[in-house]
Order: C-alpha cells, then structure tokens, then sequence
C-alpha cells in the first residue's frame, strides 16, 4: 500500500504525548492500527507549551516508538489542540444567493459560512474551526443542509472556535520540529466526540466531557447539532496535587495512590482502612494513612469540576437536561468511581467513551485516554474520503480559505 494512504494522530497532552498510525481495511470497512507510541510530556502545562525542547524530545521518543512498530516513516499527522486559551462564540452569516433560478449551491454555502466567520478577533486570537448549526433559507428555520433547495436569501448560524494564535504557532512549531508536517489542528473533543458519540445521542442531546490531566474539555449536541464547546483549567493533575499536599508526599506518590488506591466514592471505604505512602523525609521512611482521608480528598477536586461542567450546562439551558447523559473520555475517567460521581453531581446517565470499529493492534489502545487520538484517526479519515488538499494549517491565512471552509461544512452534515 503506497505510504499516503497511511494516516497518523498525534494526541499532545498535558501529561503523555500518543501517537497512532492507522490505514483503512476496505474488505472489514474499517482502520486499522499499524503502530502506537507513547512518551511522557514534560514541555507543557494545561495544553500549553512550556519548553519547546522538552516538548519536541517528547514527541519524537513517541514518533520513533510508533515507526518502529507501523514500519512507516512519520511524515505528516493529524494533530489535537487543547488549553485555557481556546474559547468559542456563535455568529451568524447572511448572503443572497447567488444564481438567477434561486437554487442554492455549495458555493452559496461556503459564501454564508465565511460570512458567519467575519468576526471581530483581536490580532492575537485565530480560528479553528467554524461548525455550521443550522441555516435558513427566506425565513425557514432549522435546515441540515440547504443545497439543491430554492430561495432568495440564505442565513447560518455557526459555533466558532478560537484559540490563541501564538500559543497554537508553538503547537505547530512543535511537531514541524520533530520532523512532521502538520495536516490539521482538531479541537481535543470534537476528535473524541467523532471516535465514541453516535449519531442517535447527538440527535437526544449528550455532553462528552475529556477530563484530561491539565484541563476538562467538553462539547454538547442536541438535535445533532453541535450546541457549546468549552475548556475548564482543571483537571486530573489536579486531583494528584491534592493528594500529594493532603497526604503530604510527592507527586509521583501522589499519583500512584490516586490510581492504585483512590476511588470517588469516600463512603464505600472502611474508615479502617489504611495504605502506605512514602514521606518527603530523609531516609525514605514510610507512613500509614486512612484511605477514607484519601477518597475525600479525590472527591473534594471531582465535585468541583462537575459543579464548573453543570455550570456550562445551565449555560445552554440543558442542566440535567440531556437523555443521552454524559460521555466520559480521557486518562481521568479511569479514576475509579467517577461515573458515580458524574451521575449524581449532573443529574443524568453516564458512561465511559471507548472508540470503536478499529482493528489492527487494538490491545495497544483500550481505554478512554486514547478516544482523542482514535477520534482525530476518525476525523482525518472523512476529511481524507472528501478530497481534502494537504495543506500544512501552520501556514498564516489557511483558515480563512473557501475550500477549507466547504469542507469543514461537509463534515458536519448529518
């Protein structure tokens, strides 16, 4: 098979740096994974870089581990993009449609998507993506997609998310360094939401939150139209603080009770209970702790994260409002006894996000920290099917091109 008919996903997390290298098995229609690398990430902090250096020297120990089991040199990926620094907005874009006979054409909504996009941004602020809702044409609200119908004036209300460009530049920078050419930046949900959420809860309404180390990020559907996108600066790392100020012990310690020994649910824990942690002390010596104490501490951190997510909720007007519930991805949805807590802090049903229709190598990427990485596969994949042009996105001005907005469009239709 040639080398381009290859795709790779490099999921950049605040705590571990994953990359994955697929190719699509028509006879089984479906991916299947070639390679996987994993590294440690120590140049970035909340979905931030921090140390380029360091950042790159992460990235290339989890290229080189992918190469070495795909067989494939690394050429160009499919990148996610995360922080603090992404919001979003709505904005609405209005035309008149172009041809004498009134039927509108794609070309018409590409013209009413970039219209919605004609936003006022500081010089400092990019756009990532801009995600169709639902158009109107003359007056008809609450149409998927208006191609081949007949009217005079053509509207669109979109869901537009930004970033800071400097701090994406770096991203860019990152991976251009470790030798890679960057296909496409993809918020961190959006991937996930593409690998775990079915077209029958985006359709009852659903919120995907990816409780990530440096941050929780979410987006919500209903009527399978995207509604709110959101990044919370709290995350799994968070909870490993805690622990290691509570418990009074460093934080790989910290890490290792949180996920050995920690559950949500402090009231299922015997309050004899006790683990062994290892003090900050010289000499190394060890000291007994209540597991109780330990459970508290993890809960405390995870009740004020989904008080801030059912925050976005109310937001939209959709607390404890969703029937499809709440899809959990990300390393913090391992932590035992979140979903309890999810179910019972949000008011509906909870599940945790696992990709699926992959084959290949899938015992390399069970579990919910890989639904981003498998999402961005699921993405580049229909962008790939649609004829997209590779072009590197760290080039100034590439976003605001039609094509690149047509094809956004067409990967959003229902």
């Amino acid at each position: 098979m040639a080398r381009e008919s290859y795709l790779t996903a490099v999921d950049l997390g605040s705590a571990t740096i994953r990359v994955v290298v697929a190719k699509y098995d028509p006879t089984g229609d479906q991916l299947l994974v070639v390679g996987v690398g994993e590294a440690a990430m120590e140049g970035m902090q909340k979905g931030v870089i921090t140390d380029v250096e360091e950042a790159v020297a992460g990235l290339t120990r989890a290229l080189d581990a992918a190469e070495r089991v795909s067989g494939v040199p690394i050429e160009r990926a499919y990148v996610s993009i995360n922080g603090a620094h992404i919001s979003s907005q709505n904005s609405r874009g209005v035309i008149a449609v172009s041809r004498a006979d009134g039927e509108i054409t794609g070309d018409d909504v590409a013209r009413v998507i970039n219209a919605a996009q004609a936003v006022s941004l500081p010089n400092n602020r990019e756009i990532l993506h801009v995600l169709p809702q639902d158009f109107v044409v003359d007056g008809q609200e609450r149409i998927h997609d208006p191609v081949g119908m007949t009217g005079v004036r053509l509207e669109v209300d979109a869901h537009i998310v930004e970033g800071s460009a400097p701090f994406i530049k770096n991203v860019a920078k990152v991976v251009n360094q470790a030798g890679v050419h960057v296909e496409d930046f993809v918020f961190s949900p959006l991937a996930a939401a593409a690998a775990t959420l079915t077209k029958r809860q985006r359709e009852l309404g659903v919120l995907l939150l990816d409780l990530g180390a440096g941050t929780a990020s979410l987006v919500i559907y209903e009527e399978n139209v995207l509604l709110s996108t959101a990044v919370l600066p709290v995350g799994a790392s968070h909870i490993t603080n805690d622990v290691a100020i509570g418990m009074r012990t460093s934080i790989d310690v910290a890490e290792g009770l949180k996920t050995q020994h920690g559950t949500a649910l402090p009231d299922t824990v015997k309050a004899s209970e006790r683990v062994v942690v290892e003090t900050e002390d010289e000499g190394g010596e060890q000291e007994n702790v209540s597991r109780q104490e330990l459970s508290n501490i993890i809960r405390a951190r995870l009740d004020e994260i989904f008080s801030l997510v059912d925050g976005e909720l109310k937001q939209v007007s959709r607390s404890g409002l969703l029937p499809a519930g709440v899809v959990l991805t990300g390393g913090g949805a391992q932590l035992a006894g979140v979903i309890e807590v999810a179910k019972k802090k949000l008011r509906l049903p909870a599940r945790i996000g696992r990709a699926e229709n992959f084959g290949g190598i899938v015992d390399r990427i069970q579990g919910p920290q890989y639904a981003v990485v498998l999402g961005l596969l699921t993405w580049a994949f229909d962008q790939e099917q649609r004829g997209r042009s590779r072009v590197s996105l760290s080039l100034p001005d590439i976003r605001q091109s039609v094509v690149k907005v047509k094809d956004w469009f067409r990967a959003f239709l229902p």
